[in-house]
């Protein structure tokens, strides 16, 4: 079938990459920190209003996101430290483009707008707290990966936004940011809010059936809300790993 081939056709592409990106970065933990430094110029480039090209820039910010992984199974360099670095540095890139766009909108220019910075400021906190309620959800029940706006969906909302910021204003169809920012305002913290109340139904389910949650003998799982493949196969990862 035609859906077939051309996801052949994509794999073959992927894997080329991945061994050409593994001879030139053997260790993946280098590639996973190259993806951050990209999306700190993406930063830059928002705080300058030049939404489009950090857009673009975002693409390929996330691409070393999504083959950080998989150079990592290639070159035999899986660990758990890579999937912890991976997780980390995603929170920074993460804060460090929404601060940008908080930037440009508190900016002395036309388009400065204290509406606007508000709402990228509700959006950063929001995309932190989804992480950190998963996080520590996983500590007292199973998984806890329910509610809409997870990573990928954040991101992808921003460069579709992003990309939109060019041509005529009085485009219907162009300059959709700030409608981005209304939506990740709302949408993350109503995700935190969905973690909440189905943490409270599990734990308050557990405990009825009498089982005492453990001391957790391993610092808590950071979220997985990863746009592309984990750091870790699930095989070698631990259990909170292998959940996702």
């Amino acid at each position: 079938m035609l859906s077939e081939r051309i996801g052949s056709a994509g794999t073959k592409v992927l894997d080329t990459l991945v061994r050409y990106l593994a001879r030139i970065f053997p260790n993946p933990n280098t590639l996973t920190f190259i993806g951050l430094l990209i999306n700190i110029g993406c930063a830059v480039l928002y705080g300058w209003g030049h939404f489009f090209i950090a857009g673009l820039v975002m693409i390929v910010a996330n691409l070393f996101d999504m083959l950080d992984g998989r150079v990592a199974r290639l070159t035999g360099r899986v660990t758990r430290f890579g999937g912890f670095f991976d997780s980390v540095l995603d929170r920074y890139s993460d804060v460090i483009v929404l601060i940008g766009i908080m930037v440009f909108y508190a900016r002395n220019t036309p388009q400065h707008s204290t509406l606007y910075v508000t709402l990228a400021g509700i959006a950063l906190l929001g995309s932190v707290l989804v992480s950190y309620t998963r996080a520590r959800a996983e500590n007292l029940i199973q998984q806890c990966k329910v509610g809409f706006l997870e990573r990928p969906e954040r991101v992808v909302l921003i460069i579709i936004g992003s990309l939109t910021e060019i041509g005529p204003e009085d485009n219907p169809f162009l300059h959709k940011m700030r409608a981005v920012l209304w939506v990740l305002a709302v949408l993350s913290h109503w995700t935190v809010v969905h973690r909440m109340y189905h943490t409270y139904l599990e734990a308050r389910r557990l405990d009825m059936l009498g089982d005492t949650p453990a001391e957790p003998t391993t610092p808590a799982a950071p979220d997985q809300d990863e746009v592309w493949e984990p750091a870790l196969p699930k095989k070698q990862a631990p259990s909170w790993y292998r959940a996702t």
